[in-house]
């Protein structure tokens, strides 16, 4: 009796030293092709006078190659910055800029000035096969601190398919790995080194990692940024709609307020202004005094998925030879841009 039970306790002993053996095994091949992002981007400040100045502040964030020039991270990591720079664990740093961006699904894919040599990079997995309890890890930058894995499970889904279009679509693996500023763009793999996230934020009372954190997934990652052709047009932007378009005084139901822009990129080209002054509207913080995109290419903005389609099908059609107009609301009065 026993013997009998002796290799079921020795299994049960020894599995979890095991697993931690595999784990560590997966991140030695790995990590080489996590990276640390750094940002410098034009910041609001508004002071007790309620005057607002522009100041330039830096952003901290995480990201993985898949392939010797490419990089994936999340979309709030690369707002709109005015520099970009990438960091590998052997302490080379390679300028980067912004290829391609989706703000719900807070996914991006930004692209090195030069080629990576010797690249190590890692291949998306299936996170359709995701489920509950299953183990994952995470590896990034959190608070600057390089390059270091937690590990937890995967403990919920949350999706919103609310239409055809590629604007509002969100698909987040929920889990309690532990997640920390810094960590936003990292890769959350599975137990075969395979990425099934890109760490996106997390739910928690003191805004540390004792909350709950969430990664976009990466079959909605691999179909928008690997698969569609959409171009960065190099801006922030804030739907208005509702009351916020009656504030601003829209001549159309809705609009997108210009927050910040990139000068090097389509929009800045263009001359589209960004804004200047930092408000609270209600809950929402925005930026003021920038334009207000209503039409691209003569196309209406609305948050009607027919025409978000009609729109992205423009915008995955653009190469660099594409002459297209924008209508902007500025200062009161409409006016077309028109593409450089």
């Amino acid at each position: 009796m026993k013997k009998t039970l002796l290799f079921p306790i020795l299994l049960i002993l020894f599995s979890p030293t095991i697993q931690a053996q595999d784990i560590s095994n997966i991140y030695e091949k790995v990590s080489p092709a996590v990276v640390a992002i750094f940002t410098e981007e034009n910041t609001i400040i508004t002071e007790s006078s309620n005057n607002s100045q522009t100041v330039t502040s830096g952003g901290l964030g995480s990201g993985f190659m898949v392939s010797d020039q490419l990089v994936v991270t999340a979309a709030h990591v690369v707002k709109a910055p005015k520099r970009l720079m990438v960091q590998f664990a052997d302490g080379e740093v390679i300028p980067a800029k912004v290829v391609s961006s989706y703000k719900t699904a807070d996914i991006a894919l930004i692209g090195l000035t030069r080629k990576r040599a010797n690249a190590v990079t890692v291949k998306f997995g299936d996170s359709d096969k995701m489920k509950i309890g299953q183990q994952v890890f995470v590896i990034g930058v959190p608070l600057g601190v390089g390059f270091s894995m937690s590990s937890g499970y995967v403990s919920g889904f949350r999706r919103e398919t609310l239409g055809k279009n590629p604007f509002t679509n969100t698909d987040f693996i929920q889990t309690d790995a532990a997640i920390n500023q810094g960590n936003s763009g990292g890769p959350m793999f599975n137990l075969n080194g395979e990425v099934v996230g890109i760490v996106s934020h997390i739910t928690s009372k003191t805004g540390g990692s004792d909350g709950i954190g969430f990664a976009s997934s990466s079959n909605l990652a691999a179909k928008l940024l690997l698969n569609n052709k959409m171009p960065w047009f190099g801006a922030d932007l804030y739907s208005l709609s509702g009351k916020e378009a009656k504030i601003f005084n829209l001549p159309q139901p809705n609009g997108l307020l210009v927050q910040r822009v990139v000068v090097s990129s389509i929009f800045g080209r263009m001359g589209i202004r960004e804004g200047d002054t930092e408000v609270s509207i209600g809950k929402q913080k925005l930026i003021m005094g920038g334009d207000i995109i209503l039409a691209f290419n003569g196309i209406e903005y609305n948050t009607v998925d027919e025409t978000l389609v009609k729109i992205a099908k423009f915008a995955n059609n653009l190469d660099k030879d594409t002459k297209f107009e924008i209508t902007i609301l500025r200062e009161g009065k409409i006016k077309i841009l028109k593409s450089k």
